[in-house]
């Protein structure tokens, strides 16, 4: 079992950047699809990016497409998620998540599809 944690939200300006990190514990991230969710205050928690477990696929939502990146270093057992030109609509709590029942080339981007999830971190993007 794999143990999630998210850092690096906060608060910043709109069309500013943030990095966030996922670090695991217990199990190493290359044995998982892994995935960035976001919930804002009185929505869904909605798919943000997703990478598979081989690391060669990766998907996003078209919302984000062209400004967020996810990435995965396995030296150091972390994924990241790097946001910019961000927008107030950006705004909500970012979660970090992992994927052990999917193919190695498939990235899941259903919420179900994901066993382990991180507690979240906030961002806030002011205008």
């Amino acid at each position: 079992q794999v143990q999630l944690v998210e850092s690096g939200g906060g608060l910043v300006q709109v069309g500013g950047s943030l990095r966030l990190s996922c670090a695991a514990s217990g199990r190493t991230l290359s044995s998982y699809g892994m995935g960035w969710f976001r919930q804002a205050p009185g929505k869904e928690r909605e798919f943000v990016a997703g990478l598979s477990r081989n690391g060669f696929n990766t998907r996003y939502a078209d919302s984000v497409k062209g400004r967020f990146t996810i990435s995965r270093d396995n030296a150091k057992n972390t994924v990241s998620l790097q946001m910019n030109s961000l927008k107030p609509e950006d705004t909500a709590v970012y979660y970090c998540a992992a994927d052990s029942s999917s193919t190695s080339w498939y990235v899941a981007t259903v919420r179900y599809q994901y066993e382990y999830w991180g507690q979240g971190t906030q961002v806030t993007v002011s205008s």
